[in-house]
C-alpha cells in the first residue's frame, strides 16, 4: 500500500485541487477502503461555491463505493478485499441522536447551526470519498457488503442519492393512493419520484424543464410532468387535481420559490417533505400556510445512514424494484476530476451525475 494518495481538496470557495495526502491509517473501530467509484453531489457544489462552510484542507466527497483495504483491529464480521460501500451519513450508534432514532443526526447539537447534520462526516468533518483511499469511521456500524452481481454504478446511488430521495418519500408518509408532486428531477428528485411510486402513489406529478430530466422521470414514475417555465405550476397542479391540491409536496431543488410553489399546492393536512440544500433564508407564504392553521405537516430530511440502510437499498437494486442506471450519465478518472466539477457545476451536456473512478 502507497504511502501517498491523490484526493480532491477544497481550498477556498471556487476552487478545489486534485492534490496528495497521507494514506489514513485505520484505528481500532475503523476500516480503510480504497476507493473504485465515487461522485460528485450537489452539495458538493455549495462547498465550491461557499455556500456550505467546510475547513480549507479537507478532502470532499461523501458516495463510497470501494474495496475493503485495511481493518481495524476491533473490527469483525468483514474480510479485506470485500467490495463495500458506506453511506454518506456514518453514525456512530450509541450517540443520544442514534438511540432515538435519527441516526442522521448523530453527535449533533442544537447550538451547531450548519453542523446540525452531526451524522454527515465524510467530505463535511472528515475527509471525505474523492480520492484513492477513504478512511471509514465506526466500520461495523457503517459497512455494508455490496451484494454479488452488481456493479459500482448499480450501487453508486444507494450511499447519499437514493437514500435521501427515498427518505423525501418516506418523511412524507405517502399513502396508498395519494396524489404527489415533486418539484425538481435532479438525482434527487428523480429518486424520490421512484419512492413515491414504490409507496403507493396513484398519481405522480412532476415539475421539470430539461427534456432530458423530463424523460428519465417519467420512467422513474412520473405520471405527468409540468415545465415550470412555460406555464405557472402552481396553477397548473391545481387545474391537473380539479382544486383539491396534492397530499404530499417534494422539494427537492433547495430554492425559496420551489419550497414556496410547494406549500401552494397542498392540500390542507397535507404534508410538504423538504429536500433540498438552501443557501438562503426560506419565507414561508402567509397564505398558502394558511396563517398557520391548515394541518399542515413540514418535515426535513437527511440521508438516512447506516449499513442497514444500504443493505435494503442494495436488495431494492438486486431485486429490480429500482433502477437507477440512468442517472449515471458520465465517467470521469479521477485524474480529471477538476474537468467533472466544472461539468457539474455548470449542468452541460444533459448531465446528471458522474461516475469518478480512481
Amino acid at each position: 500500500m502507497p504511502e501517498t494518495m491523490r484526493a480532491t481538496i477544497f481550498i477556498e470557495p471556487g476552487r478545489i485541487i486534485l492534490g496528495e495526502k497521507p494514506v489514513p491509517q485505520p484505528g481500532p473501530g475503523d476500516a480503510l477502503i480504497r476507493i473504485t467509484t465515487t461522485t460528485i453531489c450537489g452539495t458538493d457544489i455549495h462547498i465550491l461555491k461557499g455556500e456550505y462552510p467546510v475547513a480549507s484542507g479537507l478532502t470532499i466527497g461523501h458516495e463510497p463505493v470501494g474495496v475493503i483495504e485495511k481493518l481495524g483491529s476491533a473490527v469483525t464480521g468483514f474480510t479485506e478485499g470485500q467490495r463495500v460501500i458506506a453511506d454518506a451519513i456514518t453514525p456512530a450508534g450509541w450517540d443520544n441522536a442514534s438511540l432515538s432514532g435519527c441516526g442522521a443526526q448523530c453527535g449533533a447539537g442544537t447550538a451547531h447551526g450548519w453542523k446540525a447534520m452531526g451524522g454527515w462526516r465524510f467530505g463535511n468533518t472528515i475527509d471525505g470519498a474523492q480520492a484513492d483511499y477513504l478512511l471509514v469511521p465506526d466500520a461495523m456500524a457503517n459497512l455494508a457488503p455490496i451484494p454479488d452481481g452488481l456493479t459500482d454504478d448499480q450501487v453508486l446511488m444507494c450511499p447519499d442519492i437514493l437514500s435521501t430521495g427515498f427518505g423525501g418519500a418516506e418523511a412524507g408518509r405517502i399513502r396508498i393512493g395519494d396524489t404527489v408532486a415533486i418539484f425538481a428531477q435532479g438525482p434527487i428528485g428523480l429518486c424520490a419520484t421512484a419512492g413515491a411510486r414504490l409507496m403507493g402513489a396513484a398519481r405522480i406529478i412532476a415539475v421539470e424543464s430539461v427534456p432530458q430530466r423530463v424523460a428519465v422521470s417519467r420512467r422513474m414514475g412520473a405520471d405527468e410532468v409540468v415545465n415550470f417555465t412555460r406555464e405557472d405550476p402552481v396553477a397548473a397542479i391545481d387545474r391537473l387535481t380539479g382544486g383539491r391540491g396534492v397530499d404530499v409536496a417534494i422539494e427537492a431543488l433547495g430554492k425559496a420559490e420551489t419550497f414556496a410553489w410547494a406549500l401552494k399546492v397542498l392540500r390542507p393536512g397535507g404534508t410538504l417533505s423538504s429536500l433540498g440544500v438552501y443557501a438562503q433564508d426560506l419565507t414561508i407564504p402567509l397564505q398558502a400556510f394558511a396563517g398557520g392553521l391548515g394541518d399542515h405537516v413540514i418535515r426535513t430530511t437527511l440521508c438516512p445512514g447506516g449499513k442497514e440502510r444500504m443493505r435494503r437499498l442494495m436488495a431494492m437494486v438486486a431485486g429490480g424494484r429500482v433502477d437507477t442506471g440512468a442517472l449515471v450519465t458520465h465517467h470521469f478518472p479521477l485524474d480529471r476530476i477538476e474537468s467533472a466539477y466544472e461539468l457539474f457545476a455548470h449542468q452541460r451536456d444533459g448531465v446528471l451525475k458522474v461516475a469518478i473512478r480512481p
